[in-house]
Formats: C-alpha cells, sequence, structure tokens
C-alpha cells in the first residue's frame, strides 16, 4: 500500500485589513511587515514593483546633479514620504526641502510644507499616478516645483512645471533632454546622461 505524497499547503500573504475610513499617514510607521517605499494615496497603500534599471540610474543622476548645486539653505533627499494630510503620504523619487525642516537623521517622513520640489521618475506600472494623481496632490499642497521624468529612446526627459499662485495648478515651463538648465527653484545644470 502506497501513501500519496503530501499535498503543499496553499498561503495566501495576510494583507492588513484597512480601518474604516482608510488608513493615516502615521500608520506607515507603525504597520508591521510593508513592504519597502509603500505609499499612501487617498488612505490606501499603495506597493512599488522592483525599479528598473533606468529608474534607479535617473534618480541618481538627478541626485548627484541636484546634491553638486543645492544652495546652503536646501536639502535633497531621495525616496523620502512628504505628509500631505492625513490621508495622503506620497513617496516622490526625490525631494527638495528647506534645511531647517532636517532632523536628527531618524524622520521618515517630511512636511509637504517643507518641499520645495518633487520629482517623480516614471516607471510602467506607475504612469497614471506619476502623471495624474500625484502632481494634482502636490499642486494642492503647495509645492512650488514639480518635474516628471519620462523614459524616451532610453534616455530621460524631464518635464517641468512651475505652481501658478492664481489657480493653483502646475504650468509647464520646459521640456528638457540631454542637460537640465534651469534658473528656479534654484540655478541647476544636470547632464542627462546615465552611466552604463
Amino acid at each position: 500500500m502506497s501513501v500519496a505524497p503530501k499535498q503543499p499547503e496553499h498561503t495566501t500573504p495576510a494583507w492588513p485589513t484597512p480601518p474604516s475610513g482608510g488608513y493615516t499617514a502615521d500608520d506607515l510607521d507603525t504597520l508591521p511587515d510593508l513592504p519597502p517605499h509603500t505609499e499612501l494615496i487617498d488612505g490606501s497603500l499603495v506597493f512599488v514593483t522592483p525599479q528598473s534599471s533606468f529608474h534607479f540610474e535617473t534618480i541618481l543622476t538627478l541626485l548627484n546633479g541636484l546634491r553638486r548645486t543645492v544652495p546652503d539653505d536646501l536639502a535633497v533627499k531621495g525616496e523620502m514620504t512628504i505628509v500631505i494630510n492625513g490621508q495622503q503620504r506620497p513617496e516622490p523619487d526625490l525631494i527638495v526641502l528647506r534645511a531647517e525642516a532636517l532632523g536628527g537623521g531618524e524622520e521618515t517622513q517630511y512636511d509637504a510644507a517643507d518641499v520645495v520640489l518633487a520629482v517623480e521618475v516614471v516607471s510602467p506600472e506607475s504612469k497614471e499616478r506619476d502623471r495624474e494623481t500625484k502632481p494634482l496632490k502636490y499642486a494642492k499642497a503647495g509645492i512650488q516645483h514639480f518635474w516628471r521624468v519620462e523614459k524616451e529612446k532610453g534616455k530621460p526627459v524631464v518635464y517641468v512645471f512651475e505652481l501658478e499662485p492664481a489657480t493653483g495648478v502646475y504650468v509647464p515651463t520646459g521640456i528638457h533632454r540631454d542637460r537640465l538648465k534651469l534658473s528656479a527653484p534654484f540655478d541647476i545644470d544636470i547632464a542627462l546622461t546615465l552611466a552604463r
């Protein structure tokens, strides 16, 4: 008499169950076992897919260029969440913020009121969030400058926007290929050449 092999048990992940009314910005610091770079959009958790080499190299190029040119009263941070309100805590790929907002290095978030520039590098899975959802939320929070970076023929293209004070929406101020040279929010000159 033979014994049938034991079938493996199929388990499903223990996804967090959202509370009535959705999660809050503070929940991101207390929920156990969240994947890295989890965002909060409209009270819902958003998990990001692993980043591509293009995404990583673009962020690194912009981060190094911004850090090289940023004035002393501002600071550059990568992949840190910003609190817009109780149900909005997105994570831009890069931010430039007032240096006075920096803490002792233990902070997990920054207040949107301290952010001068938010940068999103668009990924295939985040196109709608990076092109529509997040820019609207950043503008509503009063973040003066927004850059959206897209991939075109394997190279980054930076779409630059500035908040129009009368309407409270972003208006395009330029499209940059090969070189990003700006005078706002400070003097910036970055070659858009990615490492290989």
